[in-house]
């Protein structure tokens, strides 16, 4: 009896193949970093993780490029955080990504989808048509929230040297 093992990637493989694109090397780095990251990440926090990672390396103008294709193909998302710089999550095909909410950390910038229901839709005027539309929130994400708290150490040793 042959046992097969199925490649960590053949799950990202399949997805690209979906599309129906060429599976490449860049393509199956970066959408493999982006089903393993934790919060939106931006391109040069990409080519950072990648290059730390990988080997060849990928250069800055093709992963830019794979970042768009992958946005122009559905199997990620692209949205602007605070700081207008564009962060990359993996498209969540449970998720209608046209019309839900982001949360916006307004000290770090990150921007994390937010897993509930999109507010309803607006009576547009006569002529009008919506084609997508966003909700977002701003405020202060756990970690900021932390850092920000009289227990946290740097908090803490300001307020000392105040004294």
């Amino acid at each position: 009896m042959k046992h097969h093992h199925e490649s960590p990637f053949s799950a990202i493989e399949s997805a690209i193949r979906a599309t129906g694109a060429r599976v490449t090397y860049s393509r199956i780095r970066v959408l493999g970093l982006l089903q393993s990251a934790h919060a939106p990440l931006s391109h040069s926090e990409i080519e950072g993780q990648l290059n730390k990672q990988t080997s060849p390396e990928i250069d800055r103008v093709t992963l830019y490029r794979v970042l768009d294709w992958l946005v122009d193909v559905g199997l990620a998302h692209k949205a602007a955080n605070v700081r207008g710089v564009f962060c990359f999550t993996l498209a969540q095909p449970s998720i209608k990504h046209k019309q839900h909410a982001h949360f916006r950390c307004n000290d770090c910038g990150k921007v994390i989808c937010l897993d509930m229901a999109p507010p309803p839709e607006p009576k547009l005027p006569n002529g009008f048509r919506l084609t997508s539309m966003e909700l977002d929130i701003s405020g202060e994400c756990p970690d900021c929230v932390e850092s920000h708290s009289p227990h946290s150490d740097q908090r803490s040793k300001t307020m000392s040297a105040l004294k």
